[in-house]
């Protein structure tokens, strides 16, 4: 061990040092940009694995700092609601222990929609999924019924069943029905669904979003009365919602997510418009609001805490004994979900929060609302590789100058290269929360500083190198003059005059 340290650490210590370190840096600049900028590419869900795992391990080289840089920029400055354009009906633990237990016959849910519906809102979205027939419908009781009491069955088969009553219900306002996607088949699954018209401007990118094979929807019954359908689907990562798509793939065709759906029928548009280039998604849009996506059709979500957001909340148990304000539901964006305890699928947003899967989608449809995107268009990915393709350069070419100021203070200050670093990095992580707290802009100032740091470091790593050899050698010219100092070298004596001394 010791030999093959001793052999390859001068080889070590030459490359560093060959050039000023300039060499090495340029790698290091070079290589770490190309690393950067593969962790942004698109994912391929038909790479084989080994590449797959190959592109995990890139993106988390630099995705992983650069989500948590971005979750930070949300903590420092979330948003604050300007309006409430969303109401929840929360089917809470109040609405179970007076109504009943969950699930609820279709006719009572009916009834629910009836007492919404009642104050003019101007879309119903259900956060509730109803792929099988309800079996409490009198239809189904009267098959369960026994021979003697053919004449109750007779009876009861002459009652409207659950889902024609909700079917009713859902045709007399403007409702939207939810659905979830799914990359297999589970029970109660399909592989179509109702859906509006998706009308697209350009390239067609349908390769780009994200695509699923099946969907869990509500009974075709149900689906045939609603004003819409769309997908409840979030995006997560590391366990955490940072986007929704609003536009994604069911088998060959596209399918809406929840918050645009919404809007459509809020707004009587027949279609959703997609804006798309061979890159991708460029904007979602119905009507006259337009949404800026990334490529993929996701929607990047500007979070507000839950603490400013639940006076947006209405028991439906109050909905139904008409306790609520009227002016809670007019002209409203109406959600019904389940919050009830046992029954909430919960996630956690950027900010830290546990909120109901429904708060998302309220959250999203507000931010469209008030114009609040947050946005990292490929054009700013192309300005940070610039800025830091130039600036490394300019490190690469000043910083190892003997006769460059910032050479002789690094010398003068023995603190003065981590001074200098981190300056630099205080700098453009303070710039960049400026550029998202007034533009909205996600710049990336974590893979900035990486890079930058380690072309600087490559520079300091070289002056060490530098130093220890100068010390190395006045260590051994130290040690040469002492010796000779201890030992002095005796004068040679002729050797006929060595001969006289000895007789």
């Amino acid at each position: 061990m010791k030999r093959l340290h001793e052999s390859w650490l001068p080889l070590i210590r030459m490359m560093l040092t060959a050039g000023r370190g300039r060499p090495v840096a340029l790698v290091v600049l070079f290589g770490l940009s190309l690393l950067n900028l593969c962790s942004e590419l698109p994912r391929n869900a038909d790479r084989p694995a080994l590449v797959g795992s190959l592109d995990e391990i890139v993106r988390d080289s630099f995705g992983a700092p650069r989500q948590l840089l971005f979750d930070h920029y949300q903590r420092r400055f979330p948003r604050i609601p300007t309006s409430q354009p969303v109401t929840i009906v929360e089917i809470d633990d109040k609405t179970l222990a007076d109504v009943g237990q969950w699930p609820w016959p279709r006719n009572r849910l009916a009834t629910l929609i009836d007492a919404i519906a009642a104050q003019k809102p101007v879309a119903i979205g259900l956060d509730i999924y109803m792929p099988e027939p309800d079996q409490t419908s009198p239809d189904k009781v009267a098959d369960n019924l026994p021979p003697t009491a053919a004449g109750l069955a007779a009876q009861l088969r002459l009652l409207p069943s659950h889902e024609a009553i909700l079917a009713r219900s859902l045709s007399a306002s403007p409702s939207v029905l939810g659905a979830a996607a799914f990359d297999h088949s589970a029970f109660a699954t399909s592989t179509d669904m109702r859906s509006a018209p998706i009308r697209v401007h350009g390239t067609d990118p349908l390769s780009k979003v994200q695509r699923f094979s099946y969907v869990l929807a509500s009974l075709p019954e149900l689906q045939a009365a609603a004003h819409g359908q769309a997908m409840l689907n979030v995006a997560l990562e590391q366990g955490t919602v940072r986007r929704i798509p609003l536009i994604m793939g069911l088998g060959d065709k596209l399918v809406p997510g929840l918050p645009i759906e919404m809007l459509r029928v809020a707004t009587g548009s027949p279609v959703v418009d997609v804006y798309a280039e061979r890159s991708g998604v460029q904007a979602v849009g119905v009507a006259d609001v337009l949404v800026p996506t990334q490529s993929d059709g996701d929607f990047l979500l500007h979070f507000a805490s839950i603490r400013s957001t639940l006076n947006r909340y209405v028991s439906a148990s109050d909905v139904l004994h008409g306790k609520v304000d009227p002016d809670r539901l007019r002209n409203k964006l109406v959600l019904v979900g389940l919050t009830g305890s046992g029954l909430t699928d919960m996630r956690t947003t950027v900010l830290g929060e546990l909120v109901p899967g429904i708060e998302i989608q309220a959250q999203m449809i507000e931010a469209i609302f008030e114009g609040r995107y947050l946005r990292r268009p490929a054009w700013l990915k192309s300005a940070e590789c610039a800025f830091i393709m130039m600036f490394g350069l300019l490190i690469i070419w000043y910083l190892p100058r003997t006769d460059s100021r910032l050479t002789k203070f690094i010398r003068a200050v023995p603190k003065a290269s981590a001074i200098l670093g981190l300056s630099v990095n205080l700098l453009s992580l303070y710039s960049c929360l400026l550029i998202f707290k007034y533009f909205g802009l996600l710049v990336d100032a974590a893979s900035i500083s990486i890079i930058l740091s380690a072309v600087m470091g490559c520079f300091f790593s070289t002056a060490l190198l530098g130093n220890e050899a100068h010390r190395s050698a006045d260590v051994a010219r130290t040690e040469a003059s002492e010796g000779k100092a201890q030992h002095p070298v005796q004068p040679e004596i002729p050797e006929r005059t060595r001969d006289n001394m000895e007789a």
